[in-house]
């Protein structure tokens, strides 16, 4: 092509349609250039949420620059070829808006939930999805809660549902001032000093702990736990959850109590703790 293109005065090529192809594998993969965590300012918040694609979309383009993006590009086209979160950050707020569409009672907090717990991050033969700037299988802090699932956000069963005073105290966990959550969240609020406020409390749709190494002045099997409490808000039918935790580590241990939650209404709350077990372990294990 190169060589064409060099002896030819006025090259020209046709591009040929040969169908849409489905079902092509490795599909989803983590782009090379997606954000990852862990997250650098609240490390308990997992960070990504999730993941969608980003890679190579048709989207709409302006006319007022060349599809290249390049000083000298004067070319105006309707549409391009882009990647990135600008890519991405829409296919989810397109999934958010068909979400409240099917749920309009339902508050931006369980909409989340709704995208968060059905997200997926496997592939049909149960292969964790594949990063594709290392070739080795994606991790949470390259995919979050997984890849969105548009129709089983639809039912997700149970959603974390989170209020505007839940985040409040949130910044209250954080140590925020009076005057520092009246600028962030435009309103006043007082954190009360009776209160005992824990970052692990925000009923967020995800879990991260972080693990101690082991320093010379401090014993090597000291035991650090993290204990976390959620609620559950029922969204569907009546039925009975239970959980089920596996670990990749034989030196961290998972509890949920209780194992089983039973809902018998819509709307139905019920809470639940998940305690986090481990001894330190030296930095890269």
């Amino acid at each position: 092509i190169k060589k064409y293109i060099t002896s030819n005065k006025k090259p020209m090529a046709t591009i040929g349609f040969s169908g849409t192809k489905l079902g092509v594998e490795p599909s989803p993969v983590v782009a090379s250039f997606s954000s990852r965590g862990p997250n650098p300012i609240t490390p308990e918040i997992l960070k990504p949420d999730l993941i969608a694609p980003g890679v190579n979309i048709l989207a709409g383009w302006t006319g007022k620059v060349g599809p290249s993006g390049l000083e000298g590009d004067n070319r105006h086209v309707n549409f391009n070829i882009i990647s990135g979160t600008s890519m991405s950050c829409p296919h989810v707020s397109g999934l958010a808006a068909l979400v409240k569409a099917a749920h309009p009672e339902w508050s931006p907090a369980a909409i989340k939930s709704a995208l968060m717990t059905t997200a997926y991050t496997a592939y049909k033969n149960g292969k964790a999805i594949i990063d594709i700037a290392t070739g080795f299988p994606s991790t949470p802090f390259d995919y979050g809660a997984g890849h969105v699932d548009p129709i089983a956000a639809l039912d997700p069963g149970l959603v974390y549902d989170t209020t505007v005073d839940d985040y409040l105290d949130f910044l209250c966990a954080l140590n925020y001032s009076s005057d520092q959550i009246k600028h962030t969240a435009n309103q006043e609020y007082r954190c009360s000093e009776g209160k005992k406020y824990r970052i692990e409390d925000l009923n967020y749709p995800s879990f991260a702990v972080n693990l101690e190494t082991p320093s010379e002045n401090r014993d090597s099997k000291v035991v650090s736990t993290v204990k976390f409490t959620r609620t559950l808000t029922n969204v569907g039918t009546p039925a009975t959850y239970k959980a089920l935790v596996s670990t990749h580590s034989t030196s961290v241990k998972v509890v949920v109590e209780p194992e089983t939650l039973s809902f018998n209404r819509v709307n139905e709350k019920k809470s639940f703790m998940v305690i986090v077990s481990a001894e330190s372990m030296p930095s890269g294990t």
